[in-house]
């Protein structure tokens, strides 16, 4: 029995692909697919440097983003990624500016901590900084909880054995 693995963080058509199965963010899966949770839901959280905040005031709305220095984040292929904000039934999507557009989260924290601009990412990458006020949340209100991992794949008929000890293995 072999598990091959592939990393990428493009969204892949696994059939096309002939890939066994995926593991993706629950609201970028296909109607059509099979999906097994294997995280518990996910927090968005918008953070600063105190060392920012002292020469910009801490926005009060998503429009307020616009006139900070906001640190972008190139997700893959798929461009620079928009920071998608959600507060009772309204949901923005948020394109920022700002003086980096990175693609690697950790370069995103370091440069968020260094006082670069605001962040937006996992509360759970940057919790540790925020316990010791590293780094500042703002609009916490709009950052609600989403569904986080699946594994997802398209059928249940003829599963190959790594694929199901894997499913088995990752199920929370």
């Amino acid at each position: 029995m072999v598990l091959d693995i592939t990393t990428d963080d493009s969204h892949v058509d696994l059939v096309a692909s002939a890939y066994d199965a995926g593991i993706q963010f629950g609201e970028y899966i296909a109607q059509d697919m099979i999906a097994v949770r294997v995280s518990p839901d996910h927090r968005p959280a918008i953070v600063g440097s105190p060392h920012y905040f002292m020469r910009y005031p801490k926005p009060s709305s998503p429009s307020g983003l616009l006139s900070h220095k906001c640190i972008n984040f190139r997700h893959g292929t798929e461009g620079i990624y928009k920071w998608e904000l959600d507060k009772g039934d309204t949901s923005v999507a948020v394109a920022v500016n700002g003086p980096l557009i990175l693609d690697d989260l950790e370069l995103v924290i370091r440069a968020a901590i260094d006082g670069a601009g605001l962040a937006f990412m996992a509360e759970d990458r940057v919790a540790p900084y925020l316990s010791d006020s590293t780094l500042e949340r703002v609009l916490e209100d709009w950052c609600p909880p989403f569904p986080g991992f699946f594994l997802y794949y398209p059928s249940r008929r003829q599963q190959p054995a790594a694929l199901k000890a894997l499913i088995e293995t990752l199920r929370i």
